[in-house]
């Protein structure tokens, strides 16, 4: 019964630790730029969208397409930058469990 003691223990901390890591993912400002940086977006570790940045250099009222389509590689951008940002932190707080590869945690 020691050894369950322990694991619930465990779970506790692992519990805590979780909810800490949620809340600075949402604190985190990750930004995805695109068009070499005339627009960026900006996400939190939540995959929330915080901000938008346009250049006035981009906006062409007759071509807005391209407008659109340099969105959309900005958020993907951030998008990418948070994941990668989530899988880290989830490896830091997992690191000892020796949870199988591609285990995924609810958040």
């Amino acid at each position: 019964m020691k050894n369950l003691g322990n694991m619930m223990k465990q779970a506790q901390q692992m519990q805590s630790k979780m909810a800490e890591l949620q809340t600075r993912l949402g604190e985190m400002q990750i930004t995805g730029i695109s068009g070499g940086g005339v627009i960026q977006a900006t996400l939190n570790g939540k995959f929330e969208l915080s901000r938008i940045k346009i250049d006035n250099s981009v906006v062409d009222p007759n071509d807005v397409e391209v407008l659109e389509d340099l969105i959309l590689a900005a958020f993907n951008d951030a998008k990418t930058k948070v994941e990668a940002t989530v899988q880290e932190e989830m490896s830091k707080l997992t690191g000892g469990l020796g949870l199988p590869p591609g285990f995924k945690l609810p958040f």
